[in-house]
C-alpha cells in the first residue's frame, strides 16, 4: 500500500536533506515534484492542490527557512499536513455490550461488502460483544451462502430468509437480535450502481426501516478516483458515517484513502489489509501518514504482536533465552505466531528505519517460513529439545520427512546455534566486536 508514493515521496526527503540550507527555488522545485507524485498516486486534483499549496505556505516561513535542519522542518510539515488530510476529527466507533448497535454496509458490487461484514463482526467478536449478521444482498447469485460460509468459518450467527424482500428479511433479523440479546448486528446489503434508482431507492428504504446507528460505505481502494465519486454520490443519498477502504494490500496507488474523508468529510474508519478474516484495521491517520513517508508503524505492529502472541507465554520464553535455554520447539513456537501476524513483507514495512529502505515490490516468499517449519516438525521431539544429538543419518531422515535437502537442515542448525550464542552474550552483558545483529535464517 502506497509503496509507489512513498518510493518518490523518500527521494524528494533525500535530495532536500542533503542541502546544508534551503532556498525559495528549493522548495518550490520540491513542492512540483511532490505534487506530480500525489497526482500520480490518484489523488484527487483539487486536493493536491490545496495540499501542496499549504505546505509550501508553510515551508517558506520562519520555522523551515532559519531551521538548523530544514529538510527535516519540511518532511515534519508534509508529515502534518497528511494527518490533516485523513484527520478523523474525533469519530469513535462505539460498541456496547449492554445494548444493541446497528450498522449497514453499503457500495458497489464487487467492493468487499460480503467479507468487511465477517472481518468487522470477527473484530468485535474478540472484544467480547455478541455480534450477527444478517444477509439482504438477495441479487448477487451465492451471496447469501457466502455470508454463512463466511459465518460457519468464525462461529457467527448469519440471518437469512428463502424471500427476495429485503424490508422482511431486515424486520425479522431486528426481532431476533433483540430476542438473543445481541450487541451487533451488520447488514450485509446488495451491491448497487449510484445510478440506479431503484436499487438506491431501496437501501434508503432499508435505512428508514433499520434506524442504524452507523452506515458504512464500502470502498475497493484500487478504483482509485472512482471510489471518491460514487462515495459522493451515496453519501448525498445516505448520508453514511464513515468508510471501510478494502484492498489496501493489493496493486494500489492509495489516492482513495488520501481523497475520501477530503471530498466527502467522511473519515475513513477500518481498512481491509488483507483476504483473512483477521486482516481488517482500525484506520489511524498519524500511523498512515507515518507510513506514506516511510517511517514505519510501530503501534500497529504492536497491537499485531499482543494479539498473536500470549504475554505468559512469551515472558516464559523470555526467561529460557536469558538461561540459555531456547529450543528448536520454542522457535517453532515463535514462528508459527509470526506467520499469524501477516505476510512478511508488510510487517517488515512497519519497522521504522527498515520501511524506507525496502524497495517498492518487495515480495518475501513466505514459503521461506512454511519450509523452516516443515524442517523443525519432522525432528522428534527429542531432536528438538537438543539438537546437538542430529547427527548424519537423523538429518537424512529428517531432510526425507520434510522435503528439503540436508544443506537447508545444516544452515538452520547452525544459525539456531548462532542465535542461542548471540542471545547467551545478551543475557551476559558480553557482546562481541564488531556485532552486527541477528543471524539471517533462511528467506528463500
Amino acid at each position: 500500500m502506497f509503496s509507489s508514493l512513498s518510493e518518490k515521496l523518500d527521494k524528494i526527503f533525500k535530495n532536500l536533506k542533503g542541502k546544508g540550507y534551503l532556498t525559495e527555488q528549493n522548495i518550490k522545485d520540491s513542492m512540483r515534484e511532490i505534487r506530480l507524485a500525489l497526482l500520480e498516486a490518484d489523488v484527487n486534483f483539487k486536493i493536491v492542490k490545496n495540499f501542496v499549496a499549504e505546505v509550501e505556505k508553510r515551508s517558506l516561513g520562519q520555522e523551515v527557512m532559519k531551521s538548523l535542519t530544514p529538510g527535516q522542518q519540511v518532511i515534519k510539515i508534509v508529515h502534518e499536513q497528511l494527518i490533516n488530510l485523513m484527520d478523523i476529527e474525533g469519530f469513535e466507533f462505539k460498541v456496547y455490550n449492554n445494548k444493541l448497535t446497528k450498522v449497514m454496509l453499503v457500495g458497489l458490487q464487487g467492493s468487499g461488502k460480503t467479507t468487511a461484514c465477517a472481518k468487522l463482526a470477527s473484530m468485535y467478536r474478540k472484544k467480547d460483544i455478541k455480534p450477527m449478521m444478517v444477509a439482504c444482498d438477495v441479487y448477487r447469485p451465492a451471496a447469501v451462502e457466502q455470508l454463512k460460509v463466511l459465518g460457519r468459518q468464525i462461529d457467527i450467527p448469519v440471518i437469512s430468509m428463502d424471500t427476495t424482500k429485503v424490508l422482511e428479511i431486515a424486520a425479522t433479523a431486528l426481532k431476533q437480535a433483540e430476542r438473543e440479546f445481541a450487541n451487533l448486528i451488520i447488514f450485509d446489503t446488495a451491491g448497487r450502481l449510484h445510478i440506479d434508482e431503484v436499487m438506491m431507492d431501496e437501501v434508503v428504504q432499508l435505512k428508514k426501516l433499520v434506524k442504524p446507528d452507523y452506515i458504512f460505505f464500502v470502498a475497493d481502494s484500487t478504483t482509485g478516483q472512482d471510489a471518491v465519486t460514487v462515495a459522493t454520490e451515496f453519501h448525498n443519498k445516505l448520508d453514511f458515517d464513515g468508510l471501510i477502504l478494502t484492498k489496501l494490500d493489493g496493486d494500489t496507488r492509495g489516492g482513495a484513502a488520501l481523497s475520501i474523508k477530503a471530498v466527502t468529510n467522511k473519515p475513513v474508519v477500518f481498512v481491509g489489509t488483507g483476504e483473512k478474516i483477521s486482516d481488517l484495521e482500525l484506520f489511524y491517520p498519524d500511523r498512515m501518514a507515518s507510513r506514506i513517508l516511510g517511517m514505519g508503524d510501530v503501534l500497529t505492529l504492536i497491537e499485531k504482536a499482543e494479539g498473536m502472541f500470549d504475554a505468559e507465554q512469551e515472558e516464559k520464553l523470555a526467561k529460557k533465552m536469558m538461561k540459555n535455554q531456547f529450543t528448536l520447539s520454542d522457535f517453532l513456537q515463535q514462528l508459527q505466531s509470526i506467520k499469524k501476524m501477516g505476510p512478511l513483507d508488510s510487517i517488515m514495512r512497519m519497522i521504522p528505519g527498515l520501511s524506507n529502505k525496502l524497495p517498492a515490490d518487495l515480495k518475501i516468499d513466505d514459503n521461506a517460513l512454511r519450509h523452516v517449519e516443515a524442517i523443525i516438525q519432522s525432528m522428534t521431539y527429542k531432536e528438538r529439545e537438543k539438537p546437538d544429538i542430529i547427527n548424519g543419518s537423523r538429518r537424512l531422515r529428517i531432510s526425507k520427512g520434510c522435503g528439503r535437502s540436508v544443506t537447508e537442515i545444516n544452515r538452520l542448525l547452525r544459525q539456531f546455534e548462532d542465535m542461542k550464542k548471540m542471545m547467551k552474550k545478551f543475557s551476559t552483558g558480553k557482546m562481541p566486536k564488531g556485532f552486527k545483529g541477528m543471524p539471517d535464517f533462511p528467506l528463500q
